[in-house]
């Protein structure tokens, strides 16, 4: 009896270090061919340990992120005029898009969006903007203290899952706002500065349910020098996602 447990242990542990392996490795094989593709990480899994761990940065980009690449592909299967159109166009024009495939759309293209530009504005050291996005934030949003209380209050009033956004108009006004599941103010005609993901998927390995934490600690791994260039576009037309 002892050797058949011993035995069973030994095969329980092998089995779970091989789904660990397993969890850690990207699956960027996942998103079939098609006309949208899962952008590369920026930096490595490990940039934004300082809020986010590796093994959370590796799942939700090439899993969470993936899957919605591989289901947008998905959708847009013999659809060529959707297919040949820029993502922000195609979120822009979702009630364009056939009912039965409007929602995979929705989902997945908003997925998609969302997740491009929060890759895209992390991997910073924190701290605090200058220039015209300091300037923004004073006139807007009342100072960047005031801006990251109301920031992550909102963040915190997201009942499930979602995101909280700041918005940019080509004037660049900003103001926060935030949307259920996978929704992007993109679908409003609005253009994206930032945007945090409350997902629990963004940040349930090292927080749990402490989503005020996550939320907390995400402004030390901000890169100023990308929003402001996020913003510089916005105001001269050229922002997409």
């Amino acid at each position: 009896m002892t050797t058949i447990h011993r035995r069973g242990v030994i095969l329980g542990a092998a089995g779970l270090a091989t789904g660990m392996l397993l969890a850690r490795r990207p699956a960027y094989a996942q998103a079939p061919a098609g006309p949208f593709t899962l952008p590369p990480l920026p930096y490595a899994p490990n940039a934004n340990e300082a809020a986010i761990d590796a093994m959370t940065m590796e799942i939700h980009h090439a899993r969470h992120h993936g899957g919605q690449v591989a289901g947008l592909n998905t959708a847009v299967q013999g659809q060529p005029q959707l297919a040949a159109m820029q993502l922000d166009d195609l979120l822009m024009r979702l009630s364009q898009v056939p009912e039965n495939i409007r929602t995979a759309v929705r989902n997945n293209g908003g997925g998609h969006a969302n997740h491009s530009m929060f890759w895209d504005i992390m991997g910073g050291p924190g701290g605090e903007p200058t220039g015209d996005v300091k300037a923004a934030i004073d006139r807007d949003l009342g100072g960047m203290d005031k801006f990251r209380t109301d920031f992550n209050a909102a963040g915190m009033r997201v009942f499930g899952s979602g995101w909280v956004f700041v918005t940019v108009t080509p004037a660049g006004t900003l103001a926060i706002t935030t949307k259920p599941g996978q929704d992007t103010p993109l679908m409003d005609g609005q253009r994206v500065l930032i945007g945090n993901d409350v997902w629990e998927h963004a940040y349930y390995l090292r927080y749990q349910n402490r989503r005020a934490d996550y939320l907390a600690s995400w402004w030390n791994v901000l890169n100023w020098e990308k929003i402001a260039a996020r913003y510089a576009a916005a105001r001269d037309g050229t922002l997409r996602v």
